[in-house]
């Protein structure tokens, strides 16, 4: 009896929360729009990493994490600016073709290196992000080399030039938003549930007669093609990149990132773009403790929310309906 109450008690907590928690998300979105230059800045770079985050999402349920996503972002971006100059391609004709090849790159890289588990996958990604660096480096008569590309052009669509940071910022929402409800559609479908049954246990999985292989590459595929369509959008948004622009510390922080907003949440990567993506900032004054301040957060955050940012309303519910009871 007494846990049929609590269960009854706690339902309208929980939606009342989680209605709170969508108001503020809306609010959230809204205010850049009415604030500085800089604020817009840093929400059009938020909602990018949404979309990236997602992508990195998709691999690590599949039961993998990649150290070369930012290469994927790299690859996405280079095919889609070089198609635009060279080949007089529209933005969304470029950005196609950019995610594209991304997708059929890793698709054969997939193929062979999702064979490889844990701690080995992750070495062979790494290898990948820094081989696409090196290879951006040397082949500087086209990619520009150390000094990148530059008067990279605005994104256009439908006549609308997203030439500032107001009106990409519209952009860079939209994208994002899609790409949550992509995955949270994805993963409330049986396809959805057959990832994350490879990731939970792959023995069982494939005596179900799921394949883990193909499974694995699907997600690895998705979620580098992503990464492709947001390294495209960040391209066009600062209007220079360069293989600095895609190095191993943009893979690190984007996979911070899923942690910190929870890898088995469709709403992690939202969160966190959010609550990380402005948080340097907040610790740029302090340039002696930067890091650390920044270390210490994200150890609290590990340490009292395993489950990452996005379960806060959840653990929130747990801990009023365990005093109440």
């Amino acid at each position: 009896m007494q846990t049929t109450h609590m269960t009854t008690r706690s339902t309208p907590q929980r939606t009342g929360l989680r209605v709170l928690c969508f108001v503020a998300l809306a609010v959230i979105a809204l205010i850049p729009w009415f604030s500085s230059q800089f604020v817009l800045h840093l929400a059009v770079l938020a909602a990018l990493n949404v979309l990236v985050v997602n992508g990195l999402a998709l691999v690590s349920r599949s039961g993998q994490l990649s150290l070369g996503h930012a290469a994927f972002m790299a690859i996405g971006a280079y095919v889609g600016v070089l198609a635009s100059q060279h080949m007089g391609l529209a933005f969304w004709s470029s950005a196609l073709a950019g995610t594209v090849i991304t997708a059929i790159v890793a698709l054969l890289l997939g193929w062979v290196i999702l064979r490889l588990k844990g701690v080995y996958f992750v070495l062979v990604t790494f290898a990948f992000g820094e081989l696409i660096r090196l290879v951006l480096l040397d082949f500087s008569g086209i990619t520009g080399g150390a000094n990148g590309i530059t008067g990279i052009a605005a994104a256009e669509f439908l006549g609308i030039v997203f030439d500032t940071r107001a009106k990409f910022y519209g952009l860079a929402l939209v994208v994002a938003l899609l790409s949550v409800l992509i995955m949270h559609s994805l993963f409330r479908s049986p396809l959805g549930h057959a990832i994350d049954s490879v990731a939970d246990n792959p023995g069982l999985a494939e005596s179900t007669g799921l394949s883990v292989h193909r499974l694995q590459v699907f997600a690895f595929v998705g979620g580098c093609a992503m990464a492709a369509f947001g390294g495209n959008l960040l391209a066009r948004y600062i209007g220079y990149i360069s293989p600095e622009s895609f190095n191993t510390s943009i893979s690190i922080g984007l996979i911070i990132m899923l942690v910190i907003g929870g890898r088995q949440s469709t709403w992690g990567p939202l969160v966190a773009a959010i609550v990380l993506t402005p948080l340097p900032e907040l610790f740029r004054g302090a340039v002696q403790t930067q890091h650390i301040f920044y270390g210490a957060a994200l150890i609290l955050i590990l340490r009292f929310l395993p489950g990452g940012l996005a379960a806060l309303p959840d653990t929130l519910c747990r801990l009023v309906t365990r005093r109440n009871s």
